[in-house]
């Protein structure tokens, strides 16, 4: 007997023979070249003309989900990538190889420490509110706002919907009313979150009404458990609730009823390496594929799916703060231009500073925000103007001076900071501009006894937020400092202030997206007060361009003027909902080489009446160890110009697909 299966790897579907009957969906070993890889059948087919190799060996006698195949067919239609490499994104590493048994709290992922902590708390603050797992009605409280949206969600008819709830408005309890639902009716649930940091904050409060039903999938768990995990759902015969970033989506869920997707305008829902995917497009592809609902909460939708989910008639409104005690948070713009607001520190203004002393004493936490990590973010020779470059990405390094190192935030290479200018000698090189390390040490410097924490991608292992959210809760910090974590989703309840240090960072980079990012960001981090766990809240924004209309909108909280300012500025300059994107990127050797095809290839796309050519471009890093990058950007006003464009392109050419908007 025949088979077409996609082994993993950048490969297409490939026949082999067997001499037993399988079924669409299973996993099996297959010969690959001189490798061994993992594979899945595809289908049964006919005697070939040509010559086939052996199916080596069966993993599992139960198939994939039919939903997997389909979203293997889809990603490489949708997308443009090798049906292997999506069956790499499904299959998990090492599932060939044998496992012994573990112990039942293993197979459901509590034994990641930060998460069994978080757990544990919970459990002891909600042990009250445990319900029967046999009937799967826990008692969820809704306020009548609530009610309402739920409501909307369930009478939508579109498979994907919006709920859009500002910050504090309870879209959590939202999440568990419909998770019950569909776990009543014998379905599963896949909740994504956008960050791994944020996983536990989600799985204590589900765990607090579901119990072991609710399975944790992440990439910081080990291959063999990942492997377990990834057992136990194939071979469930119960429903599930798994929790997890945007991997979780090819949990291998045979009776998947819900998708829920939290704070889903975040980035961090879209690979950018290969294959690139958005979480949100397979999430609505398998929503349509299933026949179930798809929701995407966010307090801050992409404008391209407010817009096109508004014209389905798919947006839920949720602009009620869940409490009653909620307040909107007092927020006051401060020109970092005006130096008469910064006499006694040049990084946190003087109101800034006399609240985080009023908050200290009166036990409150303040919340610094800066999206930069390390000390500096140029390091230079004042004599001769030298910058320390990375030798990988040709990028400045950034200080951290707790180490005395330099670092680059795009490859991780590292070195000490030089005594002299490797270019003319002198000695003592100046360092420029600022990050989260730098602004520890200023707080440290001003509040010596205070307790001061930084978050960031620096932290080491075990120090995270995730790791020590009780202590933050409970107010044993008062001062937190950090990047886009301490942003999504956190609920602080003694935060009384948040100090936004430059809210203009991001404005003027050449995206098209820039301004919509530093919107949500902002949005975000003030929705972090207000809650209803203090009486009184403050957002003091530092800002070198007071009078932008992005900021006024982020601290009116008016996301619906943000969105009619914006969808005006897409319509007029033709980017998405009303274009498609496509981004070709194409790495040479020298510099002329890569001019000459990327310009070779714009003329040609330009005879293309349905395209739109942008001139070419250097990359965002456009010199590597690997050579020099360049780009094209082109636009049309269907997808299908935009693949059928592709076809004949040379094929050291990346093609990035920005695909707008919900299926």
């Amino acid at each position: 007997m025949y088979y077409e299966v996609v082994p993993e790897g950048k490969i297409g579907i490939l026949t082999y023979n067997f001499d037993a009957s399988l079924v669409p969906g299973q996993m099996v070993m297959v010969p690959v070249g001189r490798r061994t890889v993992p594979g899945v059948v595809i289908k049964k087919v006919a005697q070939p003309e040509f010559k086939t190799r052996e199916i080596l060996k069966v993993l599992y006698a139960k198939p994939l989900p039919k939903h997997l195949l389909d979203v293997v067919r889809f990603m490489h239609e949708y997308y443009l990538v090798a049906e292997g490499e999506a069956v790499g994104l499904i299959l998990p590493r090492g599932v060939q190889k044998q496992r012994r048994k573990i112990k039942t709290e293993q197979m459901f992922g509590v034994d990641d420490e930060a998460t069994e902590s978080i757990f544990s708390n919970h459990l002891m603050l909600q042990k009250n509110q445990i319900q029967s797992l046999d009937n799967h009605k826990p008692n969820i409280p809704l306020n009548p706002h609530q009610k309402k949206a739920l409501e909307g969600l369930s009478e939508a008819r579109s498979a994907t919907k919006l709920l859009f709830g500002v910050t504090g408005s309870g879209k959590t309890n939202i999440y568990v009313k419909m998770a019950a639902r569909t776990l009543s009716g014998q379905k599963s649930v896949i909740l994504l979150v956008p960050e791994i940091a944020l996983t536990g904050q989600l799985v204590q409060v589900f765990r607090g009404y579901f119990g072991e039903r609710v399975i944790v999938m992440h990439s910081r768990q080990i291959e063999a458990e990942r492997h377990r995990i990834f057992d136990s759902l194939l071979m469930a015969d119960e429903p599930k609730i798994v929790i997890g970033p945007r991997s979780a989506l090819f949990a291998p869920l045979s009776n998947l009823g819900l998708i829920i997707i939290d704070e889903a305008h975040e980035s961090t829902y879209t690979q950018e390496n290969a294959p690139r995917y958005s979480a949100l497009r397979v999430a609505s592809f398998m929503a349509q594929d299933l026949g179930i609902d798809c929701v995407l909460g966010s307090a801050t939708p992409t404008v391209e799916d407010f817009y096109l989910a508004n014209r389905q008639g798919a947006v839920v409104k949720l602009t009620e703060k869940a409490k009653a005690a909620a307040i909107k948070p007092e927020v006051r713009i401060i020109d970092l231009k005006n130096r008469d607001n910064f006499r006694k520190n040049r990084y946190f203004c003087d109101n800034l500073i006399a609240k985080m002393q009023e908050n200290i004493e009166q036990g409150r936490q303040t919340l610094i925000f800066h999206n930069r990590r390390g000390s500096s973010t140029l390091t230079i020779c004042e004599k001769c103007g030298e910058e320390i470059l990375c030798p990988n990405c040709f990028l400045p390094l950034t200080l951290h001076a707790d180490n005395y190192e330099l670092v680059c935030h795009t490859c991780g290479f590292a070195e000490k900071v030089p005594s002299v200018c490797p270019k003319c000698g002198t000695p003592g090189m100046v360092h420029r501009g600022f990050g989260t390390k730098l602004l520890e040490a200023e707080a440290r410097k001003l509040f010596p006894r205070a307790r001061i924490r930084r978050f960031d991608a620096d932290n080491k292992k075990g120090e995270g937020l995730a790791e020590i959210y009780s202590e933050v809760r409970d107010g044993e910090v008062d001062i937190l400092i950090g990047t886009q974590t301490l942003a999504k989703g956190l609920d602080l309840p003694r935060l009384a202030t948040v100090g936004v240090v430059q809210a203009d960072a991001g404005l003027s980079l050449p995206d098209y997206m820039a301004e919509e990012r530093v919107f949500q960001l902002l949005t975000q981090v003030m929705g972090r007060v207000g809650r209803g766990h203090l009486t009184e809240a403050e957002v003091l924004v530092q800002t070198y361009r007071p009078e932008h209309p992005i900021l006024k909108f982020a601290s009116d909280e008016d996301y619906l003027g943000f969105y009619e300012y914006l969808i005006r500025r897409r319509q007029k300059s033709g980017f998405p909902p009303f274009k498609f994107v496509m981004k070709l990127e194409i790495t040479l050797k020298t510099e002329v080489l890569v001019l000459k095809k990327v310009r070779e290839t714009a003329q040609r796309l330009a005879r293309n009446a349905r395209l739109i050519v942008s001139p070419p471009q250097p990359a965002f890093h456009e010199r590597t160890n690997r050579g020099y990058t360049w780009q094209i950007v082109v636009r049309a006003r269907s997808r299908k110009a935009l693949i059928e464009a592709c076809s004949d392109l040379d094929k050291k050419f990346r093609i990035t697909l920005d695909p707008p908007g919900l299926l």
